[in-house]
């Protein structure tokens, strides 16, 4: 009896350690390009010349690190890549805080104060999710254009608030669809109206989906290029259209270093977000979805 409890202990024990390795390896796998990214970008020249991508560094320095935040290239000027990183946060900010909070008002609206042809409203809205960025462009282009907002840092965030509000509507409304309604009809046979119940009521069992949409927008606004390309222009550019023109640059010895040094620097902002705040995103998305 003691052998056949023995023998079943060591298969568990292998199988658990068969899982383990695997999964080791399935996340080897999915971190080499980090791995490869991090190694290239503390390494001089001719240390990449000399070995091969994941080979570890003679050296660790810092120079491509410096020189990745302080000449990032547009056009035929050269910028420090740091004023690129801070305009996308002027956008990002912005644009994350406003359209996330214009989501929940929406998703309280079509779900607790439903009107004549809100299910029409949402779907029209929910519509959005679904078109490309590429068809935004043009139209969007000539309203910005018809309210002085061309080339702006206040435009390129009124462009993420307009495109990003149909998400959030919809993470918003998949939540509330969850919550009693009788919580709501309680507080208007009490007295409260639509703001009272809306900041009393809601929003304080709204965090877990306000942690999904703050994740989703920053992670949008954040890693966007084609908005940053098409409606900004010269200082008001993100730091993704400057990481394009650093790498594009066609002058002097192609740098890797400062290549992959200041594609990490782009990254670092979304990366330590979802470290951070990655097991939250999971639970916000799965917190809604018993009903709706």
């Amino acid at each position: 009896m003691s052998d056949s409890i023995n023998t079943n202990a060591r298969r568990v024990r292998v199988s658990r350690i068969a899982l383990y390795a695997i999964l080791l390896l399935a996340v080897l796998f999915y971190l080499l390009p980090l791995i490869v990214m991090l190694l290239t970008s503390v390494k001089s020249m001719a240390d990449i010349r000399a070995g091969n991508l994941i080979s570890w560094p003679q050296e660790f320095l810092l120079d491509a690190w410096v020189k990745a935040w302080s000449s990032a290239c547009t056009g035929v000027s050269c910028e420090g890549v740091g004023s690129f990183f801070w305009n996308s946060f002027q956008i990002t900010l912005p644009a994350v805080l406003i359209s996330t909070f214009l989501g929940a008002l929406n998703g309280y609206v079509l779900t607790k104060w439903k009107f004549r042809g809100s299910d029409i409203f949402f779907g029209l809205m929910l519509f959005g999710c679904f078109i490309p960025f590429q068809v935004v462009i043009l139209p969007m282009a000539q309203t910005l254009g018809w309210l002085g907002l061309a080339n702006t840092t206040t435009g390129l965030v009124f462009v993420h608030i307009v495109y990003g509000m149909a998400f959030t509507t919809l993470f918003f409304r998949n939540f509330y669809v969850s919550v009693p309604t009788e919580l709501v009809s309680a507080a208007k046979i009490d007295g409260a109206g639509f703001f009272t119940i809306f900041w009393r009521i809601i929003l304080p069992l709204s965090t877990p989906i306000f942690v999904v949409c703050i994740i989703w927008q920053f992670t949008q606004v954040w890693n966007d290029f084609l908005f940053g390309v098409v409606f900004s222009g010269g200082d008001t550019q993100p730091i993704t259209v400057a990481l394009n023109n650093l790498v594009n640059s066609s002058t002097g010895v192609k740098e890797y270093n400062v290549d992959m040094a200041a594609a990490m620097i782009a990254a670092l902002p979304t990366l330590v977000v979802y470290v951070l705040a990655g097991k939250y995103f999971v639970r916000g998305l799965t917190a809604g979805a018993v009903k709706g």
